[in-house]
């Protein structure tokens, strides 16, 4: 039965996408079988994997307003054990054609449960808003992974999410919880880096992963070849990081 993880941060540019194609990539790698599903109108993870989101025949759009299966849209992408579920522009309207429909908070877990059985993780990129979307993804979700980025204001907007996420918890999903939290655009030579370090890991007492992600040219570069990381440059710290990530998060979840 696999497991659902949504990787949630409203705010925008904190690694969000990076870290879900990355870390399936690498969870991939590992052995474990991955399906990605982009649920952010942008469609980045979906061109991170090398799929043209302009000719799609249906999307993750499809599955959220018309309950098509996710079955019937999964594609397999040329990295090893990874699957994608991906996005169109359309679902760009998705959030207002949402308003009126019935349990609109639920079509995402409604289409997706099925896909546990063929899969050990699925990760969900989220967009970066608290909107229709994202409810539906921590509707889904058995948990959530919030990258936040080294960076002055870091904390800012998390209250917000946290809220968020205890409200889900308490009238949808009481099952959701933490998986965790991770550290991107990490510069150790920064005096900054380590006060927004401790102040993150006062603020989510052991939720904070080990592995860090360096701020890296090569990072940014990949997703333009349609690639993650470790196939775009397989000895970049970037590679390691991600790969460090995955050893902690298939560990972390054993059993």
């Amino acid at each position: 039965m696999g497991k659902i993880i949504a990787i949630v941060n409203q705010k925008g540019g904190v690694g969000k996408t990076t870290t879900a194609v990355n870390l399936a990539a690498a969870v991939g790698d590992l052995g474990k079988k991955v399906l990605l599903t982009d649920i952010d109108p942008q469609g980045n993870a979906t061109s991170g994997f090398g799929v043209n989101k302009r000719q799609l025949n249906a999307s993750t759009y499809d599955c959220l307003i018309n309950g098509t299966p996710a079955s019937e849209i999964i594609m397999e992408t040329e990295f090893k054990n990874v699957s994608i579920l991906p996005a169109s522009m359309n679902l760009a309207g998705a959030e207002l054609e949402l308003i009126n429909v019935n349990k609109r908070e639920s079509r995402l877990k409604t289409v997706l449960a099925p896909a546990r059985e063929n899969f050990d993780y699925i990760f969900m990129d989220c967009p970066p808003s608290l909107g229709l979307i994202t409810l539906n993804a921590l509707c889904a979700a058995d948990s959530v992974i919030v990258p936040i980025q080294c960076e002055f204001y870091a904390l800012e907007g998390l209250s917000q999410l946290m809220s968020t996420i205890r409200q889900v918890k308490r009238l949808y999903n009481p099952m959701l919880e933490i998986e965790g939290v991770l550290l991107t655009m990490y510069d150790g030579r920064l005096n900054l880096t380590q006060q927004v370090v401790n102040e993150i890991k006062r603020f989510f007492p052991k939720k904070v992963y080990a592995s860090v992600i360096p701020r890296t040219v090569r990072l940014s570069e990949a997703p333009s070849f349609g690639q993650p990381i470790m196939y775009y440059d397989k000895h970049s710290k970037g590679t390691e990081a991600y790969r460090c990530l995955a050893e902690e998060f298939i560990e972390q979840t054993k059993g």
